[in-house]
């Protein structure tokens, strides 16, 4: 992607305003808030570590959740002002808005090198609506933008599309942070004529999620590791019984197309051979959504290819866990989205483990390039404490699906031609 980078723009006592993903997940712990997962935030530090030295005045603006356009004092950004003074080092100051009157005295208040963090810009409907007034009052303090939310670069709202369009008619640069930089490098370059073999692993719930990436990444894998609930849609469609497994019967005919596919490229399509099952028992608990809770009783290896009546499948069994970590040992290149089944919940996360410690012992021990496509995979790597193994994780989770489907992403596209 021939786009400026944060290292081409002059940033020296100019104000930039900066769309960081700072969309983090939070529990209340003790009466405190506390991030849970710093990730995103950890990430974008080489980027605004840099601002500060080249002496630009950074303005940050992120999202939290979904607050519909209202101010929701759960999802303010005043929480992470603090966490990432102290990572930085620095002082990071935070106005309790993220446009208007006391944004403007702020930021002309500013002094080189200095740190700014807005308030959550979903607090106004304008943001998701991408509306050109909104942007105009998000960019009013701004001269140059850098874009290092690649999490957030598939969303055209204003802070992601608009504040850029509105800096660049104004004659300012629009420029990929380092974070941004890295992700179009691994996500794109790397994969665009990646090493030989190159093994592909995907899981999550739905074909329907990932069929589209499903469909580019045939053209060029060596082999596809299937695993998670999408993997029972597939057996589906060749016939078998998958009991009370999560299934889209809908997408059979999509899953029967896309086997024979990979037969006609010669692209090895491995499903599990074996899992771990368990059956549902409905509660009279609630979750937080007001949904029913399921209690999984008798959760068990199941090595026949037809699932009991009874019983869903929650994992890969023993077996696949053997045959999938050896595919990947011998992998050059490894591309890794969607957890093995539900690996939140212990007797049913040892497939998931198991395949991020072989995707690790590939990286270290053969010098495989890896990497981990966001979302629950990161989760996954991180809490196996495996992070540092990694070749590269990816901070997107939609957004590293739509670029690996082959899609423009809207806060790439917006971004000033090198």
């Amino acid at each position: 992607m021939a786009k400026l980078t944060v290292r081409d723009l002059d940033v020296r006592g100019k104000r930039v305003f900066v769309r960081v993903d700072f969309n983090v997940p939070l529990e209340e712990k003790d009466g405190q808030v506390v991030i849970t997962d710093e990730t995103r935030i950890k990430e974008t530090l080489p980027t605004l570590r840099l601002l500060i030295e080249q002496g630009a005045k950074a303005i940050l603006a992120a999202h939290l959740g979904r607050p519909n356009g209202k101010r929701e004092a759960s999802l303010s950004l005043r929480p992470i002002a603090a966490r990432l003074a102290e990572l930085l080092g620095c002082e990071v100051n935070f106005v309790d808005d993220c446009i208007g009157e006391k944004v403007e005295r702020v930021t002309a208040a500013m002094q080189p090198g200095q740190v700014l963090l807005l308030e959550n810009v979903r607090f106004y409907p304008g943001e998701e609506a991408n509306d050109p007034a909104f942007a105009d009052k998000l960019a009013k303090p701004a001269e140059q933008y850098v874009n290092d939310a690649f999490g957030a670069a598939h969303r055209a709202h204003a802070s992601t599309e608009g504040v850029a369009r509105v800096v660049t008619g104004r004659g300012g640069q629009c420029a990929a942070g380092l974070l941004m930089e890295r992700e179009l490098k691994f996500l794109g370059d790397e994969l665009e004529k990646p090493a030989l073999p190159f093994v592909v692993i995907l899981g999550g719930a739905k074909v329907s999620d990932k069929i589209q990436v499903i469909g580019r990444l045939l053209e060029k894998a060596t082999t596809l590791l299937i695993g998670g609930a999408m993997a029972y849609t597939f057996r589906l469609a060749q016939g078998f019984k998958v009991g009370k497994s999560l299934v889209e019967p809908d997408k059979v005919d999509v899953a029967k197309a896309t086997l024979a596919k990979a037969k006609a490229r010669n692209v090895q399509f491995l499903l599990p051979s074996d899992d771990v099952v368990a059956t549902p028992v409905r509660t009279d608990k609630t979750d937080k959504k007001g949904k029913p809770i399921i209690e999984w009783q008798n959760p068990r290896v199941n090595s026949d290819r037809n699932y009991p009546d009874d019983a869903a499948g929650l994992d890969i069994g023993p077996v696949t866990i053997k045959t999938y970590s050896d595919v990947i040992l011998l992998a050059k290149t490894i591309l890794w989205n969607g957890p093995m089944g539900m690996f939140e919940d212990k007797r049913f996360a040892e497939g998931t483990n198991a395949i991020a410690r072989a995707v690790a012992e590939a990286t270290q021990k053969n010098g495989a390039t890896s990497i981990i496509g966001g979302g629950d995979s990161v989760k996954a790597i991180n809490q196996a404490g495996l992070g540092d193994k990694i070749t590269f994780m990816s901070t997107g989770g939609g957004a590293s699906l739509e670029f690996l489907e082959g899609k423009v992403l809207p806060g790439v596209a917006v971004l000033t031609e090198k």
